[in-house]
């Protein structure tokens, strides 16, 4: 008799809790708090911005090592067209960062012999865009100076 229950118990409060589950799922989709899952797409700035990381983070490691720097990645050019997540954010200020950060970037290729130097300032002006427009990468870019 115990056994029959505490079966009943169990089953009583399963069905209960699928019951309430239920009618909250329900409530949710009426009053549209329900949440729904959105994939985040990157703008192409977004994206480009993180290709020249994965770069810079090659050829800080090829300045490191001393090796070849080899050639200017032309696709950084794309810096001064692509769209970016706010295009209010394409103002003067970003302009003139991104010329800065191109010819920082330029330099490295063009007078290997103080590679470093000109690295660490391509940095810099990504840090110096950064702190103005989006803080949030900052730490990570810090990563790329070659002390």
């Amino acid at each position: 008799m115990k056994k029959i229950l505490l079966l009943f118990i169990i089953a009583s409060v399963s069905f209960s809790c699928i019951k309430k589950a239920e009618e909250t799922n329900v409530a949710e989709e009426k009053s549209g708090t329900g949440k729904e899952f959105e994939m985040y797409k990157m703008s192409e700035m977004a994206m480009l911005m993180e290709q020249m990381y994965v770069d810079n983070e090659q050829l800080r490691q090829r300045i490191v090592n001393g090796d070849t720097i080899g050639k200017f990645p032309n696709h950084f050019l794309k810096i001064h067209k692509s769209v970016m997540t706010d295009e209010q954010e394409n103002d003067a200020f970003f302009k003139l960062q991104a010329a800065n950060f191109i010819n920082a970037q330029e330099l490295i290729y063009e007078d290997p012999s103080n590679a470093k130097e000109h690295f660490n300032k391509a940095v810099d002006a990504c840090v110096q865009c950064h702190e103005v427009k989006c803080g949030g990468p900052i730490q990570r870019i810090k990563k790329l100076y070659i002390k």
